[in-house]
């Protein structure tokens, strides 16, 4: 809402969050999509840019949750906020994403006490630290799943990131070289460096 409210599209933010409809969209192929230990892009046109920790559920071809994972929703917040109908702008470009550093396949779901940690360190220094609990999360995985699958195939089945609790405030934004790390136990952790497209 912060990010949007110039253009007056701060509400837009507000009525999906309170929407029976989930907000879903596209984020990356394969291609766009770096592993742990791999460079992360920042666009060089958006003067504010964050990586968004999520959980990432991998589900089957029938939209059921077999495992998770670690995703980096990297985003373009400047972008964004100039119109909310940039988003793809803000939300897909290459290397904007990325997975990892395994797919965890438990017995059970994980519980809601399951807690999501990122750290921004820069030269070496801790620039952001914070942590949040999955349950904080809006919507439920089963509900997500869901509407993705209601209109959308996937024979190979897909990742759905969850979506974010953890973002650095508005006087932060990632440079060339920083390192992230994001952190869900029992998952492991996610180290990416932010880089700029040559």
């Amino acid at each position: 809402m912060e990010e949007s409210e110039v253009s007056g599209g701060a509400t837009f933010y507000d009525m999906v969050y309170e929407a029976d409809r989930p907000e879903l969209f596209f984020k990356a192929i394969a291609q766009r999509t770096s592993g742990h230990g791999q460079a992360v892009y920042i666009r060089k046109d958006s003067t504010w840019n964050v990586p968004e920790p999520e959980l990432t559920l991998f589900m089957n071809r029938t939209g059921d949750i077999q495992g998770y994972t670690i995703g980096n929703d990297m985003s373009s917040r400047s972008i964004e906020g100039e119109n909310p109908l940039y988003l793809p702008q803000a939300k897909v470009y290459e290397k904007s994403a990325a997975i990892g550093p395994c797919l965890l396949v438990p017995e059970a779901p994980l519980p809601a006490t399951t807690s999501i940690t990122m750290q921004i360190l820069r030269d070496g220094e801790v620039r952001y630290d914070d942590a949040v609990p999955i349950s904080q999360m809006k919507r439920g995985h089963e509900e997500l799943a869901g509407y993705l699958f209601r209109e959308c195939d996937f024979p190979q089945g897909c990742y759905l990131m969850t979506g974010t609790c953890l973002v650095p405030d508005s006087s932060f934004t990632l440079q060339e070289n920083d390192v992230v790390e994001i952190s869900i136990a029992p998952i492991g952790k996610l180290v990416n460096t932010i880089a700029i497209k040559k």
